[in-house]
């Protein structure tokens, strides 16, 4: 391993360091991780089968569903391969691999933020205006917002990525974190990088607050819409409607707060800040096919039709008829 304190012309490679107080248990990790990459990737790859399978399910809701779950499966292509590499002892990564695994971490986690706001308002139009749903959100909408999705989702980094991958890296090229993440990469510039990083800050709150403010508007207006509901039944139909996306947002936003105040609190050790981090990486493409497929009848039901799964939904057949969106 080379040396942290070597001065390099021009950084044509980094060493990612991993977690160096777990070094002695990377062989478990390298396990726990590998399982977790399969269970994540399997599990995406279900919804997204039985979304393009199951013409119920070729609705708006489920088309963002699928989505979410393509952008998770990308996420985990993204981060874990490398991470089990670390973990296997190749700790290099070329310049440009780590950049490229940069733009896309950043990407795909922006993409997810404007896909998780779309989906609120897709809940809102559900529960506010049911009557006027399908004229509102109708086929060519729906592209529509999907395309604006992705195309910010993978426009807007490039404004930091670019720039960052033009700075000279001459001091250390060893990576304090388990991924290319920004700021760990920054931090080895030897220019004076300070404008960009709070240029890059100021985007990624923007982006984030603006989204989160947008999904906490459209709940409000929700919550007022369900309080004026005459009848129980109607109420828990609006709850069943929205609980599987309010779970998403809660892990999306949630998960978001706790990396940041990592980064922020001094007394946090780099093995917790890295572990903190890693919450982003691994927990929400893990937990969202988990949410959807337990708390929602038409996925149970698909699974049932397509792929016989009666022990692991054994409730799905005398619940087909019920719709919990």
């Amino acid at each position: 391993m080379s040396d942290p304190n070597t001065s390099l012309p021009s950084a044509s490679y980094f060493i990612i360091v991993g977690v160096p107080g777990l070094q002695e248990h990377y062989t478990t990790l390298f396990l726990i991780f590998l399982l977790l990459f399969l269970a994540t990737i399997l599990g995406n790859l279900l919804i997204v089968v039985l979304v393009s399978l199951d013409p119920r399910l070729h609705t708006p809701m489920y088309i963002f569903l699928c989505n979410l779950a393509v952008l998770d499966m990308l996420l985990t292509i993204t981060i874990i391969p490398k991470l089990l590499a670390v973990l296997w002892g190749n700790n290099r990564i070329s310049f440009a691999g780590c950049f490229l695994q940069m733009y896309f971490y950043i990407s795909i986690s922006a993409t997810e933020i404007f896909l998780v706001a779309a989906m609120a308002y897709d809940r809102y139009v559900a529960v506010v205006k049911p009557l006027h749903y399908n004229s509102i959100i109708n086929s060519r909408v729906c592209l529509t917002m999907m395309c604006t999705v992705w195309a910010l989702g993978f426009l807007l980094p490039v404004v930091s990525v670019a720039p960052a991958s033009s700075v000279p890296f001459c001091t250390s090229n060893h990576v304090l974190h388990i991924v290319c993440e920004y700021p760990s990469i920054m931090s080895l510039a030897c220019a004076d990088v300070s404008a960009q990083v709070n240029l890059t800050l100021l985007l990624a709150m923007l982006v984030t607050w603006g989204a989160f403010l947008f999904v906490l508007f459209t709940y409000c207006r929700i919550i007022i819409a369900v309080v004026k509901m005459k009848t129980v039944e109607s109420r828990k139909k609006a709850f069943f409607m929205c609980s599987s996306h309010v779970v998403v947002v809660v892990l999306y936003y949630g998960s978001t707060v706790v990396e940041y105040i990592g980064l922020k609190v001094d007394s946090i050790s780099p093995d917790g800040r890295i572990f903190i981090g890693g919450l982003n990486y691994f927990l929400t493409p893990l937990v969202n096919p988990i949410i959807y497929s337990l708390r929602n009848e038409k996925i149970k039901a698909a699974a049932q039709r397509y792929f016989r799964l009666k022990s692991a939904f054994p409730r799905c057949a005398r619940n087909t008829v019920r719709v919990a969106e």
